[in-house]
């Protein structure tokens, strides 16, 4: 029963590492179960035995390339529990940028997601809800703090704070979607490889678009604003 059960997972494995090399290159709607099968080294079958369909694969896909990108690239890089707000923005936004832009397992990942992101299957709807809204709460939880708001009763997040989030992945995110671009507007003196100089850059503009917003609010009551 062991061997089996190994048997199996290695199986999967090998498939949704061989779909994500495929999906990245072809897209999901190019892509074919034969070309991934083969490259995989498993009988065609295997996909509808293990995932159901293709698409139940590309979603397997995308929520194992997602969860393996977290775990190599933490959002709080090991930070201790009285960490800053702002070492806690910082850790997170290093961390989503290595996770798109760094070398390394899986070398699908961006070009996966990016692909997710400009032409959509809707298979990232599960992904989601079970790993992104996770990573979204929390950033939304260090702008709120960065912010002096108060958690609202509803759990919502205020607008400000919503509006500041997407500014902070839409500013990391636009180094790989862009990046052709990056390249051609500045082809000299800007290397889009130095990570870290690109994710202290967000850090420190989103810091200051932040503490900017914040002053311009009523602090709550009983509580001072701090200072930059």
């Amino acid at each position: 029963m062991k061997e089996d059960w190994e048997k199996n997972e290695d199986t999967k494995t090998r498939l949704i590492e061989a779909a994500g090399e495929v999906f990245a290159r072809r897209g999901f709607r190019s892509a074919t179960v034969r070309e991934i099968c083969g490259l995989a080294g498993t009988h065609v079958g295997a996909v509808n035995y293990h995932f159901r369909d293709k698409k139940g694969l590309y979603a397997a896909v995308l929520e194992y390339s997602h969860l393996s990108a977290v775990r190599r690239y933490p959002p709080d890089e090991g930070l201790p529990a009285d960490a800053t707000a702002e070492q806690k923005l910082r850790a997170f936004i290093r961390s989503f940028v290595m996770r798109i832009l760094a070398e390394g397992f899986p070398t699908w990942h961006g070009k996966l997601m990016a692909r997710e992101v400009v032409d959509p299957t809707g298979a990232v709807d599960q992904m989601v809800a079970g790993s992104v809204r996770p990573l979204y709460e929390n950033l939304a939880g260090i702008v709120r703090e960065l912010l002096h708001e108060e958690k609202r009763p509803d759990g919502e997040e205020s607008g400000t704070t919503y509006l500041c989030a997407m500014s902070i992945v839409g500013q990391c995110l636009h180094h790989y979607l862009a990046r052709q671009v990056v390249t051609l507007l500045r082809p000299k003196g800007f290397d889009t490889a130095r990570i870290d100089r690109i994710a202290e850059h967000i850090t420190r503009f989103s810091l200051g678009g932040i503490r900017a917003l914040a002053k311009s609010s009523p602090a709550p009551a009983g509580r001072r604003e701090t200072q930059p």
